[in-house]
């Protein structure tokens, strides 16, 4: 069994608009929520193995806000692949990882992490910014992950929900 958890980056800042779409970073609101994630998942024993994140500004820094709190140890792993990607590319992404990660995160963008929720679980789930689904995979290895109803979503937390 592996347990792949779905993080949409927290909310971002649009202050500046002289920044691209990639380099917006969090605002206020981001800044609380993510390590109230990250404190979700030290609570519900659900700290990553592994984080693959986007590497957008906004995603990076809540991976990284997320891993703080959750007194997390491993590896972030930063691509640009996860940047507004599609469903199949977390799955394909999810796909390369080393077998010895039990529990994965990854840290993206919508409208992509809906799909991959719903492609995984075939249950459609509003992901607003912060918010985290955790899927159980019936899989012992990464490289088996497929899109189907045998994947269990376990939950589903938004900040404005804690």
């Amino acid at each position: 069994m592996k347990t792949l958890l779905l993080l949409r980056h927290a909310k971002s800042s649009w202050a500046n608009e002289q920044l691209s779409d990639f380099e917006r970073p969090l605002n206020e609101r981001g800044h609380f929520d993510a390590p109230r994630i990250g404190e979700l998942l030290r609570v519900q024993d659900l700290v990553p193995d592994l984080i693959i994140s986007s590497s957008a500004k906004r995603a990076a820094t809540t991976a990284e806000m997320v891993a703080i709190s959750a007194s997390f140890e491993g590896d972030i792993r930063y691509t640009e692949k996860l940047y507004l990607a599609e469903s199949e590319t977390y799955i394909a992404l999810a796909r390369q990882v080393p077998d010895n990660y039990q529990v994965v995160m990854m840290v993206g963008h919508n409208p992509g992490i809906e799909e991959l929720v719903e492609d995984l679980t075939g249950q459609s789930e509003r992901m607003p910014t912060a918010a985290l689904a955790c899927i159980e995979l019936p899989i012992e290895k990464w490289s088996d992950m497929k899109a189907g109803k045998k994947n269990k979503l376990r939950g589903v937390w938004r900040p404005k929900e804690l």
